[in-house]
């Protein structure tokens, strides 16, 4: 056979090949439309979870301008794309304030009135309570602002490593979990739903820190490094604490009915002033209260309550030493 026959022969197979995947393709794409009604039906369906209502739960890319536009009133002049001077700090502040206001009034709101609907609750009046808490949240700023200086403060004190206070506030992951959590807490004490564990959980996503909007944290509180740290909802801790990275602030092992009888009881550790935990150190139970100025070192685990001043460490543990170029029977 010739070379133009065998051309022919194979543009003849290829054609016929292309028309036949094409006809394979058709009736598979014919069968999404019948897919998709049993996707669509199953929504009914009582055994999955589904929020489909006129009254639509808060979408999170509201989270993100939340947190930023708090930001933009904690630390003024440090996340602001525009120039923040003298001369238009006013207007400029006034206008993050305004925004503000109007995004926390209308996302409260529409998580109360969420609840309402959704679980049957007496009327809250929605639209006032979530002006009354957004103005509360914002009053609350001067205070917020002042003990992330001290979080700042500390931990530019302890870590030799940070070169100033600016460095620590662009870039420390502590820090703006530690903020993200006193803005979280906030909304948690004038019971805010469900908003708070929302902005917590975002801050966890991004920095690895996991705190949980319940827990009651100190001025001067620092997180060092932080990926990993785990803070339980009814944690305590006191002023000029210090915590490393893996630590965790946690409840003891729970039976399988504990969320209807452990709800809203104290379940996590107290950690007092002025205590160290070192990476990795476990602590739980809710009547474990670790002393002030104590050191809890690297992979301790306690679920026992330990005095002021104490420091427990684990013993060194024994090492073992292989040459490469013996059998790997000494040591």
């Amino acid at each position: 056979m010739d070379t133009k026959a065998k051309q022919a022969d194979n543009l003849k197979f290829n054609t016929d090949k292309c028309k036949t995947d094409l006809a394979a393709c058709k009736q598979m794409k014919a069968r999404v439309p019948e897919i998709a009604e049993r996707i669509i039906s199953d929504c009914k369906s009582n055994e999955c979870f589904t929020h489909i209502d006129y009254e639509p739960i808060a979408s999170e890319g509201y989270v993100s301008d939340l947190i930023d536009k708090f930001r933009d009133l904690l630390f003024p002049g440090y996340f602001s794309r525009e120039r923040l001077d003298p001369a238009n700090m006013k207007y400029s502040l006034g206008q993050t304030v305004s925004v503000l206001y109007d995004l926390l009034s209308e996302q409260i709101a529409h998580h109360m009135r969420h609840d309402c609907m959704r679980y049957n609750l007496p009327c809250s009046e929605c639209e006032q309570s979530g002006q009354v808490k957004a103005l509360a949240l914002l009053e609350s700023i001067p205070e917020l602002r002042k003990i992330l200086a001290t979080d700042v403060q500390a931990t530019y004190e302890g870590d030799p490593a940070a070169k100033s206070h600016d460095e620590i506030i662009f870039s420390y992951p502590g820090i703006y979990a530690t903020m993200v959590h006193r803005i979280a807490h906030r909304m948690f004490e004038l019971d805010v739903p469900l908003l708070p564990r929302i902005i917590s959980e975002h801050a966890h996503s991004v920095t690895g820190i996991d705190i949980h909007p319940g827990a009651t944290i100190g001025s001067s509180f620092v997180i060092d490094h932080g990926t990993g740290v785990v803070i339980g909802e009814t944690t305590q801790i006191g002023q000029n604490a210090r915590i490393y990275q893996g630590v965790t602030l946690g409840a003891l092992s729970l039976p399988k009915d504990a969320g209807e009888r452990y709800r809203g009881k104290k379940r996590h550790p107290t950690i007092e002033d002025y205590v160290i935990i070192y990476s990795g150190a476990t602590i739980l139970g809710g009547e474990t209260v670790i002393g002030a100025r104590s050191v809890v070192g690297g992979n301790v685990w306690l679920t026992q309550s330990i005095p002021p001043d104490t420091t427990v460490m684990i013993e060194n543990p024994r090492l073992v030493y292989r040459s490469a170029n013996n059998s790997g029977k000494g040591e």
